[in-house]
Order: C-alpha cells, then sequence, then structure tokens
C-alpha cells in the first residue's frame, strides 16, 4: 500500500477540481490511498469574500508536518506573478523541521498549477516547487511526453512537462479547466503513483 497525498491551494475552484483529477489518476493504481487536502485561506475573510473565493471548499485543511506521512505528495496552486501564491509558499516555509530532520527524502514530489493566460508562469511555478523540493531530497516526478495531449493544437490548454496545468482566461472569457486538461492531472497522478508503488515495494522488498 502506498499513500499519496495532494495538497493544493484554489481561490477560485478551479486547482481544487484539478486536485480532484489528480486523486482519481492516482487511485487507478492498486494499492494507493490518494488524500486530497488544502493549505490554509491566508486572505482576510472579508476581502476574500469581495473577491469571489470559495471559501467552503470540501478538502481539509493540511498540516506542514503530517508530509511525512506519505509515501508521495502532488502540490497545486494558482500562479501568482510567475510564482506560486503566498498562501502554498506559506505552507513550504513551515516545512523546516521536516528539512531538518530528513523527513521527505527518497519521497516522490510532483506539482500541477493554473494561470489565466497560456505565458502566465506555468513553467517557473512548477520549476519554483521543484526547487524546494530537491532541497528536501525528494524524487521529483513531471508529466512525461507519453501523455500524447501535451503537444495537442486542438485546443488553447495547458501542460508541461514539469507538472500538469491549465489556462482560466478572464473576465468574459474565464473558464474552468477542460475536460482535456483535467486528463492531462489524470495521467499526472497515474503515474506519480505508479513509481511510487514501485519504489515502495523496492523498499519492503530490501528490508
Amino acid at each position: 500500500m502506498s499513500d499519496i497525498l495532494i495538497v493544493y491551494y484554489s481561490s477560485y475552484g478551479h486547482v481544487e477540481l484539478m486536485a480532484r483529477a489528480q486523486a482519481d489518476g492516482a487511485s487507478r493504481v492498486a494499492g494507493t490511498r490518494a488524500v486530497v487536502k488544502r493549505v490554509r485561506e491566508l486572505t482576510p475573510p472579508d476581502i476574500a469574500k469581495a473577491a469571489g473565493f470559495r471559501l467552503d471548499q470540501a478538502a481539509p485543511i493540511a498540516e506542514p508536518g503530517e508530509l511525512a506521512q506519505y509515501d508521495a505528495i502532488i502540490f497545486g496552486t494558482p500562479t501568482r506573478f510567475g510564482n506560486m501564491a503566498s498562501q502554498m509558499r506559506n505552507f513550504l516555509d513551515q516545512t523546516g523541521a521536516l528539512w531538518a530532520t530528513h523527513a521527505l527524502v527518497g519521497k516522490v514530489g510532483s506539482a500541477f498549477c493554473s494561470t489565466a493566460s497560456q505565458h502566465g508562469g506555468q513553467e517557473t511555478t512548477l520549476t519554483s516547487f521543484h526547487s524546494t523540493l530537491l532541497h528536501h531530497g525528494m524524487i521529483v516526478v513531471g508529466l512525461p511526453y507519453t501523455h500524447k495531449d501535451l503537444t495537442t493544437l486542438r485546443e488553447v490548454t495547458g501542460g508541461t512537462p514539469y507538472g500538469a496545468s491549465c489556462v482560466t482566461g478572464a473576465d468574459k472569457e474565464l473558464r474552468m479547466p477542460t475536460a482535456l486538461e483535467l486528463d492531462m492531472c489524470r495521467f499526472q497522478g497515474e503515474h506519480v503513483a505508479r513509481i511510487t508503488s514501485q519504489l515502495v515495494a523496492g523498499r519492503k522488498a530490501s528490508s
């Protein structure tokens, strides 16, 4: 059995929906338990409500210390100026105790994100995760080109080898993740789960 945590931050529900798709994909792998949680909202409630944030998301709140309980962690965030949202950065900045005890060394780490525009920093956001995960000694997994739709031109879409992504648009063109983008998330979740399952089985066999 391998345990995978999908932990995300979502203001408007895009990344929340993607997190559920990642969990669906991971659950395709036999012996995998996928758990979806979210990080705390840092925006003052009155401002968040005025901005239309989704404040009633079903996922429970994750605590930084619990990351050590999982064999793999998949992180999701919207992009803020080409980087992860401050809510997610704040969460990761609280993992110093895990770093000091090498608690995440050898665990699998992966990431996904959303942006409003096609060139809004998806790749820089995902690689900013990778830097943190490598400092923790994690095994970084992305979204391989075996998922053929990484090269599709059928629609305006997210999708990078660094991780799944979506393009939300804005104002009258605002949209939720498309079926194609959610399929990328499921593929990534399954890919992470298969690698994690093999690592866990190998460690058990050698112990």
